[in-house]
């Protein structure tokens, strides 16, 4: 355990020497206060490496990309990775970290939203004290001992696990855009199918792409907003063959086709029998 202090600078430090091959193991934590301009690096690595920004501002340089980060920012530096991270001149960071590795270190860590592609990640306000503290219990438990070793691990593990907890919420989160958008895609088809529109219609009023809708939809109803629209004219002109003595070349512009050729093609595609037979089959009930 290292403790060095120069003024306002300090950096309080843990190395391990027992790096058995463990499904997790703790190889360093610790927490530092940067000089100005404090550079580390360009070097490499031989473990996974967690930083979080406690104050100030600094740069992190990895894989050809520079990052500018302050408070809340978390960067990853994975094993044989080229990084370097530098604290700012006027307003240097403070940081903690652990370093870490194991035969399940990837797998745990492919949980979090860290990884080699995505290396860098912001932590709400109300959430970075609880991120410091856990990074700090990790630091608090360092010794030489078995004991030691397993808080540490212990440790490692909940922090981890507050990691993931944020993954699922970010997953959450992009699924309720989804769904707020397509949900409002469906208000508008609802209420505009007997008119002439199209997807591109449909996307100008939610306010995305064509292309973006288009995933939006297949991930939350599995079916294309083409596709959408299409059966919900044929539901509806299914209805009104039912409950009404509209023409089919009435119907069709009702549901907003004014071809009646091409609405007869979506209909047999959408109900496997034209609109001829299917006003035959409705009649024969009502018989």
């Amino acid at each position: 355990m290292t403790k060095d202090k120069q003024g306002d600078f300090f950096k309080h430090s843990f190395k391990s020497k027992l790096r058995e091959n463990l499904a997790l193991t703790v190889y360093n934590s610790g927490f530092q206060k940067c000089e100005s301009s404090y550079r580390w690096g360009p070097a490499v690595r031989d473990h996974y490496l967690i930083h979080l920004v406690i104050s100030g501002k600094g740069t992190y340089s990895v894989s050809g990309h520079t990052y500018f980060l302050s408070r809340g920012d978390m960067f990853l530096a994975t094993e044989s990775d080229l990084v370097t991270y530098t604290a700012d001149d006027e307003n240097p960071w403070e940081y903690c970290w652990v370093g870490f590795n194991g035969t399940e270190a990837r797998r745990l860590l492919s949980l979090t939203p860290l990884s080699r592609s995505n290396p860098v990640m912001h932590t709400d306000e109300s959430d970075i004290e609880k991120m410091q503290n856990a990074l700090m219990d990790i630091y608090r438990c360092t010794g030489t001992t078995i004991s030691d070793e397993l808080k540490m691990i212990g440790m490692l593990y909940m922090f981890l696990s507050m990691l993931s907890e944020q993954s699922q919420k970010e997953q959450k989160f992009h699924l309720s855009v989804a769904d707020s958008y397509v949900e409002s895609a469906c208000r508008f088809i609802k209420f505009n199918y007997s008119h002439d529109i199209d997807v591109s219609d449909i996307a100008k009023y939610v306010g995305i792409s064509r292309s973006y809708l288009y995933r939006l939809f297949i991930k939350v109803t599995g079916i294309s907003p083409a596709e959408y629209l299409s059966r919900f004219r044929i539901n509806q002109a299914c209805a009104l063959i039912r409950s009404s003595q509209l023409t089919m070349k009435e119907i069709s512009a009702s549901v907003g086709i004014a071809d009646q050729l091409y609405f007869s093609r979506v209909f047999k595609k959408q109900k496997g029998v034209p609109p001829s037979e299917y006003i035959h089959s409705v009649n024969q009930l009502k018989k």
